[in-house]
């Protein structure tokens, strides 16, 4: 494949950055959260969103017929990864998880009742398909939907479900067959976040990310709600379990890390010798570049081939996240290594080594090997799908 920019790709890069630059706020842009920015609402957050909008950025890979740009997925993937370079918000779950399902499977009732809301980055989708029992194996969730009337009573719980304390809409699957196999049992929803007999419960991460547990309690969801078929719930949320990989996990912020390491290394002494005369440091340096760039590739490589694919390319997103959320931790175990016990020092401490990221990235990189479904899960998909080997699950 080529690797290169084709000219209006470049151009599009020059756009964003001009538009980066014009409405640089520090209120919304903090390279410090990565991939986190659009885990916190805030008036400046969806003022920012609306700008995205106005630009016609929202949506850019929808079809035209839905109010969308008609762009290649590339031109997402080059928009993320610049407004995560700054630690801006990203396309988030409404544009990519919710809304290509919904243009793929839904009623045109529900594509007219929620695709325009969401390209006018007016409402806020919470995701819920971890349960206490059903993580990484999506397939083991039993939040139970019972037909009822004219749509369905549904009794359990989700955990980290992220978003749903600021969300106005809840995307959740449910098991409405339990006598099918389980991954033929399984039925999406839509719901208000305020439906009766809905509760949260806050949850917080080891990085200290504020996440939800949900109840459900006799909660009742119209039949017009359901997402697509019935039953086929499992095989929407494996295909939006790709995008959601990308969208949650953009590379820019960690190869930002990367550079700024190597900067480190470049303009620090230690003992009156420069780091970068140390041939164990230089090796280790060497080391991360490389990985960086093949992590970056990958990456690539799997939005190249998207819009070419039949179905979406689960093989080269299973390979991409794993492999660059593994090089996120090792870049982060290096830079505590390197660094040493100044790395432990926050941004709070005014002569922090790298301004004070290395400990949050550190806490940070363990959340990015689960986000999406876990590594161990990834690697499995390899095995199975791309090697043929039996599954060990």
């Amino acid at each position: 494949m080529d690797f290169e920019f084709s000219q209006d790709e470049q151009r599009f890069l020059r756009d964003v950055d001009a538009f980066l630059e014009a409405n640089h706020d520090p209120r919304v842009m903090d390279p410090s959260r990565e991939n986190l920015a659009q885990l916190v609402d805030t008036p400046e957050r969806r003022a920012f969103m609306k700008k995205l909008t106005e630009r016609g950025w929202i949506g850019i890979t929808w079809p035209k017929e839905y109010g969308g740009q008609g762009g290649r997925g590339f031109y997402e993937y080059l928009l993320n990864e610049k407004l995560s370079s700054v630690g801006a918000p990203q396309l988030g779950k409404g544009t990519g998880v919710v809304g290509k399902t919904l243009i793929k499977v839904a009623s045109e009732k529900l594509k007219q009742e929620f695709l325009p809301k969401i390209l006018n980055s007016e409402i806020e989708f919470a995701i819920g398909y971890s349960e206490p029992s059903a993580g990484s194996d999506a397939a083991a969730m039993r939040l139970k939907a019972e037909r009822r009337g004219e749509g369905w009573v549904l009794n359990g719980q989700k955990v980290f479900t992220t978003s749903a304390h600021f969300a106005d809409w809840y995307w959740v699957g449910a098991r409405t067959d339990p006598q099918a196999p389980k991954h033929h049992g399984i039925s999406l929803f839509v719901l208000r976040m305020d439906a009766p007999g809905l509760t949260l419960q806050p949850m917080y991460t080891i990085g200290g990310e504020r996440t939800n547990a949900v109840f459900f309690d006799d909660v009742f969801v119209h039949d017009d709600c359901r997402i697509g078929e019935p039953n086929k719930g499992f095989q929407y949320i494996a295909e939006a379990l790709d995008l959601e990989r990308f969208g949650m996990f953009t590379f820019s912020p960690v190869r930002g890390r990367t550079e700024l390491l190597c900067d480190y290394v470049q303009q620090t002494q230690r003992d009156g010798k420069p780091l970068k005369d140390d041939p164990v440091i230089r090796q280790r340096i060497a080391q991360l570049a490389t990985e960086c760039e093949v992590a970056r590739l990958l990456g690539v490589r799997f939005v190249d081939a998207a819009p070419e694919a039949t179905e979406t390319p689960t093989g080269p997103a299973s390979e991409a996240n794993p492999y660059a959320t593994a090089f996120s931790r090792r870049l982060a175990d290096a830079t505590m290594d390197i660094v040493g016990a100044g790395s432990q020092l926050n941004a709070d401490a005014g002569d922090a080594p790298l301004g004070g990221r290395a400990p949050g990235c550190y806490l940070l990189t363990v959340l990015e090997t689960i986000g999406g479904g876990t590594s161990e899960v990834q690697k499995n998909i390899i095995a199975t799908r791309k090697l043929g080997l039996p599954r060990n699950f």
